[in-house]
């Protein structure tokens, strides 16, 4: 099965064929693969190829040892995050907006884990938000967890000038949560613009969303406008690489 002349490194192509076995699923996802001396056997390599094999899967998020057990297949099911509608007011009203409209969506059961806090507008946020550097800010935190799992990292932040005094400075902001409470103040949302990148996590990202090893993130920002094209909101979410999937829905016209 090893193709001695080809010029790819053995481990490599361990790799490349236990990656197709996953993928077509001889090697389901939360399965075990077979013990080292079996590949050994199967592959005709040596423990080290198998092991820099191995380590290769383990970088790119593919699979965990589980010390004592052994090397499994990494369990993921999809979170898929519609586009459609899942910021209208229809949405708000219904309690089926954002996060909580993902878990309807994907039959999962949410949990959101909310930190609030203050602080004063950096250089960068200033000008995301159109406010004077240093104008105190309304920060939600939030961890987001499907079924358990952490899934997702979220960061709002708003001016106090809109928020002070208002059920958005509360851990609960109520029905339809944010942006109808600054609909309810006078600002209701009428745009976003949403920056999507992938990166590494940073090693407190990878604790708070319990990724693995090689595993990367998508990070998004969203910028909320009202009617006047005011931004109200910034908010930078951190979504985990191998379980989230970003669905667009862009009309032709």
């Amino acid at each position: 099965m090893i193709d001695r002349v080809s010029g790819v490194p053995a481990y490599r192509q361990v790799a490349a064929d236990l990656r197709g076995k996953i993928s077509d699923g001889t090697y389901p996802a939360g399965s075990k693969l077979p013990s080292e001396r079996t590949l050994i056997g199967e592959y005709g390599v040596s423990r080290i190829t198998i092991r820099e094999a191995i380590g290769l899967l383990r970088s790119e998020g593919l699979v965990v040892a589980e010390h004592g057990r052994g090397v499994f297949v990494r369990a993921t099911e999809s979170v898929v995050r519609l586009s459609r509608s899942r910021l209208s007011k229809a949405a708000r009203d219904a309690n089926q907006a954002y996060f909580l409209g993902d878990a309807a969506a994907n039959s999962f059961t949410p949990t959101i884990q909310v930190t609030i806090r203050f602080e004063e507008a950096s250089v960068e946020h200033a000008a995301v938000l159109d406010v004077p550097p240093g104008s105190e800010l309304l920060v939600r935190e939030r961890l987001m967890l499907a079924d358990g799992q952490p899934v997702q990292l979220a960061t709002s932040r708003l001016s106090r000038d809109l928020t002070r005094g208002t059920q958005a400075e509360e851990m609960d902001t109520g029905p339809g949560g944010i942006y109808s409470r600054l609909e309810d103040a006078g600002y209701r949302p009428s745009r976003y613009t949403e920056l999507v990148k992938t990166r590494m996590p940073t090693r407190e990202e990878t604790t708070a969303l319990q990724l693995g090893t090689g595993v990367p993130v998508l990070v998004v920002q969203r910028i909320a406008y009202d009617s006047n094209d005011r931004p109200v909101e910034v908010n930078e979410m951190t979504l985990t690489g191998d379980r989230y999937e970003l669905l667009y829905e862009i009309p032709a016209d």
